[in-house]
């Protein structure tokens, strides 16, 4: 069974920063593709950022393409997202998220195991 953790949320002010975690077991993180998706409320969830099994590969949503990086540490089995130059438009429920395979997609479809999720809120 794998379970994927995430903390790191809060509250933060426009312009903030937050780095989020996700603690991963039952599946090795070097072995397989992960990612970062949201969920504002009253939308979908969208793909953040995906990082390969490698860790060579990554891939970023435009709106958070310059503020925010994937990376991952595979001794801790963790996967962090750091999250610079926060807008209000980023609030939302962050999802971790990992998929069997080695190659990072950003299909949430992709992906078989989520996190619950953490909040990030950033007020104005």
């Amino acid at each position: 069974q794998v379970h994927l953790v995430e903390s790191g949320g809060g509250v933060v002010q426009a312009g903030g920063s937050l780095r989020l975690s996700c603690a991963a077991s039952g599946r090795t993180i070097s072995s397989t593709a992960m990612g970062w998706f949201r969920q504002a409320p009253g939308k979908e969830r969208e793909f953040a950022a995906v990082i390969s099994a490698s860790g060579n590969t990554t891939y970023y949503a435009d709106s958070v393409k310059g503020r925010f990086t994937i990376s991952k540490d595979d001794a801790k089995s963790t996967v962090y997202l750091q999250m610079n130059s926060l807008k209000p438009e980023d609030t939302a429920v962050y999802y971790c998220a990992s998929r069997p395979t080695r190659t990072a997609l950003t299909r949430a479809s992709a992906y078989d195991y989520w996190g619950q999720g953490t909040q990030v809120t950033v007020s104005s």
